[in-house]
């Protein structure tokens, strides 16, 4: 850490904002390239049947708990999935989701909560001019107490102190469902 580049910035969030007690100041930002499904907290399967008046969506998705350093909760975790083909309705959908019309992209588990397990989300979407066509699935998530790597903080010297050291991820990846192609 350099401590006068430091200093010269708490200085300077002190001068912004003196009634504060204290000062959050982001110390390592860094990304992570995923190097396999072994190093994803969610593994993700997708497969479509299209048909010309319906589409349907399957999502198959594990919890991985060995990409962690710390096995933690997977929050506000999203998927978003775009639909061509005139979507006029989703039913049957397994859990609940929503729809954002005008743009075609389905957000399914938007408040879910991942801490273990195994499961499907399901879809199907009424057409009015279908097929569809697959197209890739964005997920995205965010996570607190933990990390994908095992990159650490540590201060050292005297006089200065860490107050709070939060750990945290976000995500958000892609899925190629062009490899699963639409049965008729």
């Amino acid at each position: 850490v350099n401590m006068p580049n430091l200093m010269t910035h708490l200085k300077k969030v002190s001068e912004q904002k003196p009634q504060a007690t204290y000062y959050n100041v982001d110390m390592l930002k860094y990304q992570v390239s995923a190097q396999g499904i072994q190093s994803t907290p969610l593994n993700l399967a997708v497969s479509w049947r299209c048909d010309p008046a319906s589409t349907d969506l399957r999502i198959d998705y594990k919890y991985n708990t060995e990409a962690m350093t710390t096995p933690v909760a997977l929050n506000n975790v999203q998927f978003l999935v775009p639909v061509d083909g005139g979507v006029t309705k989703l039913q049957a959908v397994l859990p609940p989701a929503v729809w954002a019309f005008p743009n075609p992209r389905c957000s399914q588990g938007s408040l879910w909560g991942f801490h273990t397990g195994v499961g499907s989300l399901l879809a199907r979407f009424q057409l009015s001019e279908g097929p569809s066509s697959p197209a890739p699935l964005a997920v995205q998530f965010t996570s607190e107490g933990s990390t994908l790597s095992t990159c650490d903080i540590e201060l050292v010297g005297a006089g200065y102190r860490f107050s709070l050291i939060k750990k945290r991820f976000a995500a958000g990846q892609s899925v190629d469902c062009t490899a699963h192609p639409c049965s008729a």
